[in-house]
């Protein structure tokens, strides 16, 4: 399959929507965060739509770089070596203030946050997802 823009916004949208809550549901708790959980589930929550909004910038920026590659695509392993760039550009905007909602992530709760979601992102998309949504194959992605 070679992913269309198009069908990487949707994906990355779908699973980090499906996946990324579920995950971010059973993990929250044991982040270290000292805070009330509601508090806690506030963050994380916000971190994951962080990363979602954030996303369709990134697909744009890894679209336009996958146009200098002949087949227009890159390894899987590089999908999940974006987490790199991504991971650190949503450290320094929380780290900076810039998302005014959230007071303050400790490190080591959103490193286990945001990398464990990630994996678990990556995993599905590359493993489970393939088997029951057959046309998302075939579509390039698109969900709809």
């Amino acid at each position: 399959m070679l992913p269309t823009l198009n069908g990487r916004i949707q994906t990355r949208i779908f699973l980090l929507a499906v996946v990324g809550s579920l995950w971010t549901l059973i993990i929250t708790p044991i982040l270290p965060i000292d805070a009330p959980l509601g508090t806690a589930y506030k963050t994380t929550f916000s971190i994951l739509l962080v990363v979602a909004v954030l996303g369709i910038v990134w697909e744009l920026i890894y679209h336009g770089i996958q146009q200098f590659r002949w087949e227009k695509d890159w390894p899987t392993i590089f999908g999940l070596l974006t987490a790199i760039p991504e991971g650190l550009l949503v450290w320094f905007l929380l780290a900076g203030g810039a998302i005014p909602w959230i007071d303050s992530v400790p490190g080591p709760a959103f490193v286990i946050d945001f990398v464990t979601t990630w994996l678990v992102v990556w995993l599905v998309a590359n493993g489970p997802m393939r088997v029951p949504f057959i046309h998302w194959r075939i579509n390039g992605g698109r969900l709809i």
